[in-house]
């Protein structure tokens, strides 16, 4: 495939953009780190969380939406940690995009501490995710409403098929077990927030609210040059993916892998999460130089909608074929989490299609 290179918006600055630009997205952001920060303190970083860390058993098909899990007080608690986060990864993409105008020694510095942090506050948001995803597919797999047991006992009939036989028991198992990863998830959320560590990272952003450390040199620099090395590692490493491959309806060897003993993740999707990590800093690098009024680039926007499907739906495959090597489950339960397996991968290969499909596309933008 030939190799498509991004385009910067028509309607970019003329002249160099200096370190200036540089600093003043670095002090917004860290001031929106610190803003969310203090609301989420305001609202109590554990309110409402009990409801939301137990396993739920009273209502088998009562809805796993992470986010509407919060509400009841703590929803304002919640968009604060998405902004922490949201902030966090910025500043963090930032560094690294711009790292030869900022100081080496702080800027390798705050950069890991940064992404702990990041991926801390996302751990438990995921796990609830993956959790509804998961028992959304086994619904729709085996024709039931809610829970697959549940709606058979509600309507009276018997439940038909192995795959009904076993979801119920599929879906109980995955309960049981993200259930007591997203506790262990908040729970761990919750100490990073009160240790020295954290508190040391937002001492840190304090500081670069009101001072960026630039070198000498980012005063007369142009950010322009390392925002398009940026584009250029995302353009590369698109033109690395197996993007012939992506536009077949089918790839067996994803499935081989899934239920083997072998539980490394699988090998095809490496290239892919780290494109959308690409995506995501040649993002960050656009709103640097053009702020947040730049035009959306549609293509980009579509592109980086079908990696986060392609990411959430490979998480989600894992999280079945870990639950498929639990040992002494029934037959109809491994076969119930084997079809759910292979449903994701190939939720899996549909999001690397329509990656594909959009990548392939002239830049199209809105103002």
């Amino acid at each position: 495939m030939a190799q498509q290179h991004l385009e910067p918006p028509t309607d970019s600055p003329a002249g160099p953009m200096s370190g200036d630009a540089l600093a003043g997205y670095l002090r917004a952001q860290a001031t929106e780190f610190l803003r969310s920060l203090r609301q989420h303190r305001e609202n109590g970083s554990d309110a409402g969380t009990t409801a939301r860390a137990k396993p739920r058993t009273e209502s088998r098909a009562e809805p796993r939406d992470g986010s509407r899990a919060w509400e009841n007080g703590s929803g304002e608690s919640v968009d604060a940690a998405r902004a922490l986060r949201r902030s966090a990864r910025r500043i963090s993409g930032t560094l690294h995009t711009f790292r030869p105008l900022l100081d080496a020694e702080w800027s390798e510095g705050m950069r890991p501490e940064l992404a702990w942090l990041s991926g801390t506050l996302a751990r438990e948001h995921a796990y609830a995710a993956r959790l509804e995803r998961l028992i959304g597919a086994l619904n729709r797999l085996s024709g039931a409403a809610g829970f697959p047991a549940q709606a058979a006992q509600d309507t009276g009939a018997p439940a038909k098929g192995s795959l009904t036989v076993g979801a119920a028991k599929a879906g109980a198992l995955l309960d049981r077990q993200l259930t007591l990863a997203r506790t262990r998830a908040h729970s761990a959320a919750l100490q990073a927030l009160g240790s020295s560590r954290f508190h040391a990272v937002a001492d840190s952003v304090a500081v670069l609210a009101s001072e960026v450390p630039l070198t000498p040199a980012a005063a007369t620099a142009d950010l322009r040059p390392l925002a398009a090395a940026a584009s250029d590692r995302l353009t590369d490493a698109v033109a690395a993916l197996p993007l012939v491959t992506a536009g077949h309806p089918y790839n067996a060897e994803a499935l081989v892998h899934g239920l083997s003993a072998d539980t490394a993740p699988h090998p095809q999707d490496a290239p892919w999460h780290q494109v959308r990590l690409l995506l995501r800093l040649h993002r960050y690098a656009c709103e640097v130089l053009y702020g947040e009024d730049a035009p959306i680039d549609v293509r980009l926007l579509r592109a980086g909608q079908a990696l986060n499907r392609h990411r959430d739906a490979a998480e989600a495959a894992a999280a079945a074929a870990a639950a498929a090597r639990t040992p002494r489950i029934a037959p109809a339960t491994a076969y119930a989490l084997g079809v759910l397996h292979a449903d994701q991968r190939h939720e899996v290969e549909a999001a690397r299609f329509a990656f594909q499909q959009n990548w392939q596309k002239e830049t199209v933008r809105t103002p």
